[in-house]
């Protein structure tokens, strides 16, 4: 009679167990939904929206981590979540960003689309006036790894962010202050870091760092030729550059096919290292690569 008491008491507390855990789920989920929704293109930008603003909204990345930007298509479950977004911060000039922008705005047309490259120092191949404005062409859209360009991105997405929640705004303002400090810390590390190496030149298959060799006086010189593979042209020319300058190391993405790399890498009597441009850990990461180049410098 006691064992079955006993085994009743027991059944009844995992009941209640189960019960409080499944409230607990719902009410995260729902917790969830009710924050605001905004979407970004890459993963560092999250960072930087949780460095402004905490868990204060549902972020949604459009290009998850593996992928690239430049040629990733969207899935429905994102297309469905962008359609409850208030707020698309884009870089504007990455590969899927052009051919999703319509898209976006057709399931979405209440959505505000912020693009970020606005107003910063592009390097671009060519500028063309039209009237009283100017037209970009082939403008390298890697500018989140420069620390100058993201500490002005950070300032705008403040900005956005405080509109959409105005009586968090003076706490956003706090935290972007304390962002932007640690973006200048970053800045004057590694300019310190590298200011024995001016001019130098360093190897990478996909040209995502030229931002960051131009805040740092480096040369980027890319395997890869205007968005394609290399030619036998194009290798032996930095196969020559390579050895003139004794480089023995080519930097490219994990998202990156690396044929092309092993094949340059022997070529040159060199190995091959990997670089992420797209960690979400981006103040981290931005140093960690700077101690990488100086270790092969």
């Amino acid at each position: 009679m006691k064992k079955n008491i006993s085994f009743k008491m027991t059944r009844h507390m995992l009941m209640l167990l189960f019960t409080a855990l499944l409230f607990a789920c719902v009410s995260n989920k729902s917790d969830e939904q009710d924050k605001p929704v905004v979407t970004v293109s890459i993963l560092p930008q999250k960072t930087f929206i949780e460095k402004i603003a905490g868990d204060d909204f549902e972020v949604q990345v459009l290009v998850p981590h593996g992928a690239s930007p430049e040629s990733y298509s969207l899935l429905p479950s994102q297309l469905k979540i962008t359609s409850r977004s208030e707020v698309w911060f884009r870089l504007g000039y990455l590969g899927f960003e052009l051919s999703w922008r319509d898209k976006i705005k057709e399931i979405n047309q209440k959505i505000q689309v912020i693009d970020l490259s606005e107003g910063l120092d592009l390097i671009v191949e060519e500028e063309v006036q039209h009237g009283d404005h100017v037209h970009h062409k082939g403008v390298d859209p890697h500018f989140w790894m420069s620390p100058v360009r993201v500490r002005q991105m950070a300032k705008k997405t403040t900005e956005i962010l405080s509109a959409l929640i105005p009586e968090k705004s003076s706490e956003y303002q706090v935290n972007y202050e304390k962002f932007a400090a640690e973006i200048d810390e970053l800045d004057q590390k590694i300019r310190t870091a590298l200011k024995d190496y001016q001019g130098r030149s360093f190897i990478t298959f996909h040209p995502s760092l030229a931002y960051f060799a131009r805040d740092y006086g480096l040369i980027q010189q890319s395997l890869e030729f205007e968005g394609k593979d290399p030619t036998p042209q194009q290798m032996a020319k930095i196969v020559e550059l390579a050895q003139k300058e004794n480089i023995r190391v080519i930097y490219i993405q994990s998202e990156f096919d690396k044929d092309h790399a092993r094949v340059f890498a022997e070529e040159i009597n060199g190995k091959i290292l990997e670089i992420k441009p797209l960690s979400p850990d981006w103040l981290e990461n931005i140093f960690e690569m700077t101690t990488q180049f100086i270790e092969n410098f």
